[in-house]
């Protein structure tokens, strides 16, 4: 079952929606500590989690797909978002640095091809962090949260669809250990639970957390698609990008 742009936004003004997002910014975090100079994407419903880098980044962008809906990102000033085709965004190849896909692997059509076109605009040694269901967990069985919708994952996998599209994976990470309950007595002792979970390796958490770098060394296979794109240049250009062909 799919979930639109309405339920997405509602669910991250709920309490319960502060803490998700207050334990998967720091697992990102804890990986992406500083991101200067970089180009930076989230896929999905990334945008609770593309305010922080803002300031550090050298431009940020949300891609939200067609079928979930749009909103404007940032609620003030020039926006940075746009409605597109998850499997045909309208990038340059390798443009840009980061990509934090959130919302995005459980309700696409194709996980396979939508990890094909994250490969693509992906920079040469480029990173992305994927946030996506735990099969085992609660929050994947209950759909009081964004996460009860969609495919959920188990690790396994994940690492096959990974594998598939030429990412190696360089980070595991699991969050939202505590039950998705909308109890205050019990979110204000959610990070307690994230660090048991953790500790103890715990497989019951609410979502996987994987940090994989693109691979260069094998070509991956290219899909034969129309690209319904208009002329011109493209929507970004990688980090120290120079157009060769005007030289």
């Amino acid at each position: 079952m799919s979930i639109d742009i309405v339920d997405l936004r509602s669910f991250y003004a709920t309490p319960l929606g502060e803490v998700a997002r207050g334990l998967l910014l720091t697992a990102i975090r804890n990986r992406w500590d500083n991101l200067s100079g970089m180009v930076l994407m989230g896929l999905g419903y990334a945008t609770p989690y593309l305010g922080p880098f803002r300031d550090e980044a050298i431009r940020s962008v949300a891609f939200m797909p067609a079928g979930q809906g749009v909103v404007n990102w940032p609620s003030s000033g020039l926006s940075s978002s746009a409605l597109v085709d998850a499997g045909q965004l309208p990038l340059r190849d390798g443009s840009v640095d980061r990509i934090i896909l959130a919302h995005a692997l459980e309700m696409a059509h194709s996980p396979a091809e939508l990890m094909s076109e994250m490969w693509r605009v992906l920079s040469p040694g480029g990173r992305i962090i994927a946030i996506a269901p735990n099969r085992a967990g609660l929050w994947a069985r209950m759909d009081v949260t964004p996460f009860g919708h969609g495919q959920p994952f188990s690790r396994g996998q994940l690492m096959g669809l990974m594998r598939q599209a030429l990412f190696t994976p360089v980070h595991w990470g699991e969050a939202l250990y505590v039950p998705p309950v909308r109890r205050r007595l019990l979110l204000k002792t959610a990070k307690g639970w994230d660090r048991f979970g953790r500790t103890l390796g715990l497989p019951f958490a609410g979502v996987h957390v994987i940090e994989a770098t693109k691979q260069v060394f094998h070509p991956i296979a290219v899909r034969k698609v129309s690209r319904a794109m208009a002329e011109g240049q493209p929507v970004l250009a990688p980090s120290g990008f120079r157009n060769l062909s005007s030289e």
